[in-house]
């Protein structure tokens, strides 16, 4: 299919340039100058006639898509998708699942998705079976009535044992409400948490974007907060909240997702200060933490106020669905009626199984299995990358990535694709009007055969070697 012929006039709009591109696709999209189905000029071609950088006109195709007004299909190109935005879901999430993260038709079956962090397959499939099948022999179930508010207690002390090796205060099963993986729990928190008519979320300017995503559902406005090198800027969210008036947060402070920045305790202890100051509710991603963590979270910091979000997606298994929410002290019976009434609670089979994998040892016999291969394949990523800039954490399943001087991130991408390695880039986590650094996050791939990794690493490091150099600095 040949790309439309676009080319829009960016003079009679105010403000950057990729405000300007962002409003005259709306405008050419509702109008239908460019009609559903219709395929925008590739980034490069439209930002060298417009006389802008490829990162200008990406960052603009990138927030007209989340509005649902285009689609971009990896290896075909941006498509018109609808001709008004969509209200609730704007896009699928990028998701750690390879049966649901779909590549592009027709890929090259070598193709090495660096996209989102794999786990490897260390015999977790049999032994969920062997749990499976133990709980069919012995056939003591029934499974006719719904979940209750009171039947998944053991479930939910078994994971409070199993999160001892972080220090939350506190803890027991009393505290917990169970949720169907980390992007549940993260809507869940919001739903107990947002009041008003139009409620507002103030988010890391870089973050994971499923907390937009997460917020678009609920109705509410995400308001962007600067980072700086120890995290969330406290400054920054003191001024945010004084112009907003939010009166929630999210944070990423263990291993912020995507730059891995771990928040000292002393910038935990300002952000604390902060929200107590503003009467913040925060929600604590650590849905990325594997092993011992090396700080009080900021449950432990501020148990009054901290909805503490994890799951096993990125330590078992992401197909389990497994999450739960550490709530603030004496909210824990409040979330659990509030999941009620969404989704009445955790599945009876999956909550069997959870607790026997827990109970049994076997989920940790995995989780360190599992890390162990995880270990290995960020060595190779240090080894094949460490001479470029890049930040990483010890247990963590992706690295940050700087570009050189001569790349830029989507042309990064488009080359890295071509020779067979999918990367994301750092416009991804930006929100609107967020200051977004020329970067891509680099997942680690524990499915694929450690040769494969190791090629597509190499391939990568061969690239940044050799940028194009024809691109404006």
């Amino acid at each position: 299919m040949p790309d439309t012929i676009w080319l829009p006039e960016l003079d009679r709009f105010e403000g950057p340039k990729y405000l300007a591109l962002t409003h005259a696709l709306r405008d050419a999209v509702r109008s239908g100058a460019l009609g559903k189905g219709d395929r925008l000029p590739p980034v490069r071609d439209l930002a060298w006639r417009l006389g802008m950088t490829p990162g200008t006109v990406a960052r603009a195709y990138q927030i007209v898509t989340q509005e649902g007004l285009l689609e971009a299909v990896v290896g075909r190109g941006t498509f018109v998708a609808a001709t008004r935005p969509k209200f609730g879901a704007d896009q699928a999430l990028l998701v750690e699942s390879v049966g649901i993260f779909a590549r592009p038709k027709g890929d090259d079956p070598g193709l090495i998705d660096l996209r989102s962090p794999q786990l490897p397959d260390i015999g977790q499939n049999a032994a969920i079976a062997a749990v499976l099948g133990r709980l069919a022999a012995a056939g003591d179930f029934d499974y006719l009535g719904y979940p209750g508010l009171k039947r998944d207690g053991p479930l939910r002390a078994a994971y409070a044992e199993w999160l001892a090796d972080r220090d939350l205060g506190p803890i027991g099963g009393d505290d917990i409400v169970l949720t169907q993986g980390g992007q549940n729990a993260i809507g869940l928190a919001l739903q107990c948490c947002l009041k008003g008519p139009r409620p507002q979320v103030l988010l890391e300017e870089l973050a994971y974007p499923g907390f937009r995503h997460a917020a678009r559902l609920n109705r509410a406005e995400v308001v962007p907060v600067a980072l700086d090198a120890e995290g969330l800027s406290p400054r920054a969210l003191d001024e945010a909240c004084r112009r907003s008036g939010a009166r929630i947060v999210c944070v990423t402070a263990e291993a912020q997702n995507p730059t891995t920045v771990r928040m000292p305790v002393g910038r935990r202890l300002e952000i604390v200060a902060v929200a107590r100051h503003h009467d913040l509710q925060i929600i604590e991603d650590d849905c990325y933490s594997v092993g011992q963590a090396s700080a009080p979270a900021l449950r432990a910091l501020a148990p009054e106020r901290t909805w503490h979000v994890t799951s096993v997606s990125k330590s078992l298994a992401a197909g389990l669905r497994f999450g739960a929410i550490v709530c603030p002290v004496g909210q824990g019976e409040y979330a659990r009626l509030a999941a009620q009434h969404s989704y009445f609670g955790l599945a009876r089979p999956i909550a069997d199984l959870m607790l026997a994998l827990f109970t049994s040892g076997e989920a940790a016999r995995l989780r360190d299995a599992a890390q162990a291969v995880q270990e290995r394949r960020l060595e190779l990523a240090l080894n094949a990358l460490g001479t470029f800039d890049i930040a990483w954490q010890k247990g963590l399943a992706f690295l940050w990535l700087k570009l050189p001087q001569g790349w830029r991130a989507s042309t990064f991408m488009r080359e890295a694709e071509s020779v067979g390695v999918l990367v994301r880039s750092a416009d991804e986590y930006a929100l609107v009007d967020a200051h977004t650094p020329n970067a891509v996050r680099i997942a680690i791939d524990g499915r694929s055969p450690e040769p494969a990794f190791v090629r597509a690493l190499d391939a990568m490091a061969r690239l940044l070697r050799n940028p194009p150099g024809d691109l404006p600095v």
